[in-house]
């Protein structure tokens, strides 16, 4: 990895060079494997640690002028575990300055967004958010006095009209939670640099991988890094990785918050992130199979991936995205509560259960519309969302076909 300390400057900072010219699989091995950081083995050790110690006063009192990561401070700034991660995190964002972690995804969007704004800003919001994400704004944040008002996830550059002299923030999410809408990123992100108005995306589904939102113009990126960062469904773990501009901002707000990830938690995150590449090309492939196979059945209306020209912002997917994950819905013709369960519930290879990105598939049968406020949803019938996971695409293709009857079945006993 060369000599210690390359990736930054002697106040700690980040400096251009190390692995910024190396290709994004091969950034995903080597980030954050500073020799000082692992010594003699390959990956960094777990560093369980509270209390820091000094040598002497004077170092003691030259830690407090210091608070970057790669500095011994107190067990709450981290230790090489947790910098080894934060430091490959944000070699992924080209133009990335830091990555603060979190111990899980709401966490991570949370701070991210106490970060950049105060009592009496409004926060334009798109209305495909994942849920915990509205439910955040719509209680904390207005309780807090922050006003969130929701955007029709396809409006794109037509945002402008929706901004007012107190907008200071726009929260994206691109494909969107449970329909996988994708929106027109750069166009929403020239709109707030001409009004100074920051902008977020949780960028979950691309993990960093199939999309670089720094470079694409976003100012912060945002993971729940449970998903595919982790990629074992063994770890709850956020990140938000952000600019020069936001950066001190950002990283203040986390530490009065007391935001801090365990050494252990980390190291199996750094674990996963090595396989990212290998993983996510699986979950490319297995997804694109099966969701091209579903699009092909009569008891399905509709397949919401993003990847396939029917799913909405299809043409900004092929735009700005480099690969599709795992993750899509799709709508059936018709049925109801019953047709859905006894198609999900006898099903061999898919899990029902919350979170996605891990080895496993799972089927969630999933219900957008008491969410949409600022547009509506209608659909021909149920949703279910699919977590294609690293099985062979043939036997969950073989295992859904018999759900599929079983549904009918149900179906047409009403």
């Amino acid at each position: 990895m060369g000599q210690p300390g390359r990736h930054r400057k002697s106040d700690g900072s980040r400096v251009s060079g190390g692995n910024s010219d190396k290709k994004l699989p091969t950034r995903l091995v080597t980030g954050g494997r500073r020799k000082e950081w692992t010594g003699a083995v390959v990956n960094p050790p777990v560093w369980r640690a509270s209390t820091h110690l000094y040598d002497t006063v004077a170092d003691l009192r030259a830690g407090l002028k210091n608070n970057e990561d790669g500095r011994f401070f107190y067990g709450r700034r981290g230790s090489p575990t947790q910098w080894a991660l934060s430091e490959a995190l944000t070699e992924m964002e080209p133009g990335a300055h830091g990555t603060m972690l979190f111990p899980s995804g709401v966490a991570a969007i949370a701070c991210a967004l106490l970060s950049v704004l105060r009592p009496g800003d409004v926060l334009l919001m798109a209305d495909s958010s994942y849920d915990p994400t509205r439910s955040y704004a719509n209680a904390f944040l207005k309780q807090w006095g922050v006003e969130t008002r929701y955007y029709d996830p396809m409006i794109g550059a037509g945002i402008a009209d929706l901004i007012c002299d107190k907008t200071r923030a726009i929260m994206m999410e691109s494909p969107g939670s449970l329909t996988f809408e994708v929106q027109d990123i750069p166009a929403i992100c020239a709109v707030a640099k001409e009004h100074g108005i920051v902008t977020l995306l949780d960028n979950t589904w691309a993990a960093s991988y199939f999309l670089q939102a720094i470079e694409l113009g976003v100012d912060i990126s945002i993971l729940a890094s449970t998903k595919y960062i982790v990629g074992h469904s063994d770890v709850m773990i956020g990140s938000v990785t952000t600019h020069e501009k936001y950066w001190t901002r950002l990283r203040r707000t986390a530490q009065r918050l007391g935001q801090v990830v365990s050494p252990d938690d980390a190291y199996l995150a750094l674990r996963g992130l090595r396989t990212l590449d290998v993983r996510m090309r699986q979950h490319e492939e297995g997804g694109l199979a099966v969701g091209r196979w579903l699009a092909e059945q009569p008891q399905v209306a509709s397949v919401l991936h993003p990847a396939l020209p029917e799913c909405p912002g299809h043409e900004y997917w092929r735009r700005d995205f480099s690969g599709t994950a795992g993750l899509f819905s799709f709508v059936m013709n018709g049925g109801d509560e019953a047709a859905i369960a006894a198609l999900i519930d006898d099903l061999e290879l898919f899990g029902i259960g919350y979170s996605w990105g891990g080895y496993e598939s799972l089927a969630l049968p999933v219900d957008p519309a008491p969410d949409r406020t600022a547009t509506s949803w209608q659909a021909a019938g149920p949703v279910i969302r699919l977590n294609i996971g690293l099985e062979d695409p043939d036997d969950l293709i073989a295992d859904l076909a018999k759900g599929l009857e079983r549904y009918e079945k149900a179906a047409c006993k009403r």
